[in-house]
């Protein structure tokens, strides 16, 4: 199923798309549906096959970030063969690695992308972002990972990269306001039964930048996923990012750098688009 936060009459609004239509649902958000377990998955399967429910055209429904404020955000670190291999100063590492994301960053389809300035050399990275649905414990491993994650969508990791190699100042890098774009829906974890074989794509004024399938990956999911439970809890609505293949504008030559005027349109197989201008 693919599951949407929108608005209709400046409500916010839970649906499931059907033919072209987001059906309501009968959730506040996606939180709560998400925290309702399978009865949240049988209530959207129901609803599929409801002929009283509410339902909205969804080319003219505006779509929100599908989680438009997630619990946590962590986003891997080089964790595609390919970045390291483009990055001169990367190398492979033996163990994954992680920053945040701050959820007060995240917007969802067709919102700007705040350009910060030129010294700050906006750039752009296409990623596979997992949703959680059960709660991963400290100490959980890898056996229980597959099974706790409740659906993917797509996580734009826009960056300043100035700030983000000033000083070590990755975090602060990573959080300029508005760079973290969602959606534009999750995709619930039963249509995507291999994420490996999933091919994302990047389009800049569309010229395609990015495109790899995720079998170019460091770290398989369960393993990516383990190391973070090593230290800290998951809970449903937590978000966990995948990482970037090659073609990020800080290693092409010349450097490309996002602008204002620009539109971003990123796609994974299986999911969807995700578009955003730079303003």
């Amino acid at each position: 199923m693919r599951l949407y936060t929108f608005e209709v009459n400046k409500q916010q609004k839970v649906g499931v798309e059907r033919d072209g239509s987001l059906v309501e649902l009968p959730f506040a958000n996606m939180i709560e549906l998400i925290n309702a377990g399978s009865k949240g998955l049988n209530a959207a399967k129901k609803a599929l096959k409801s002929k009283d429910a509410a339902t909205y055209n969804l080319k003219k429904a505006k779509v929100l970030a599908p989680i438009p404020r997630p619990g946590k955000i962590l986003c891997s670190g080089l964790n595609y063969n390919s970045h390291i291999e483009e990055n001169p100063g990367a190398k492979m590492l033996s163990d994954p690695r992680f920053f945040s994301k701050f959820p007060d960053n995240v917007i969802g389809p067709n919102q700007p992308l705040r350009y910060p300035g030129e010294k700050h050399q906006m750039d752009y990275e296409v990623e596979l972002a997992v949703v959680f649905g059960k709660t991963l414990k400290v100490g959980s491993g890898e056996a229980p990972v597959m099974d706790a994650i409740f659906g993917y969508t797509i996580l734009h990791d826009a960056s300043a990269r100035w700030m983000q190699f000033k000083d070590a100042n990755e975090v602060l890098g990573k959080n300029f306001e508005s760079f973290c774009p969602m959606g534009p829906c999750i995709v619930t974890a039963d249509e995507i039964p291999d994420p490996s074989k999933l091919r994302l794509t990047l389009k800049l004024n569309g010229q395609v930048m990015q495109d790899r399938t995720n079998e170019d990956w460091c770290f398989p999911l369960p393993r990516l996923i383990a190391w973070i439970t090593q230290c800290l809890t998951l809970y449903p609505g937590d978000v966990v990012s995948t990482g970037t293949p090659a073609g990020v504008g800080l290693f092409r030559k010349p450097q490309v750098w996002l602008k204002p005027g620009d539109i971003c349109e990123l796609e994974i197989s299986g999911i969807g688009k995700l578009v955003n201008p730079v303003k």
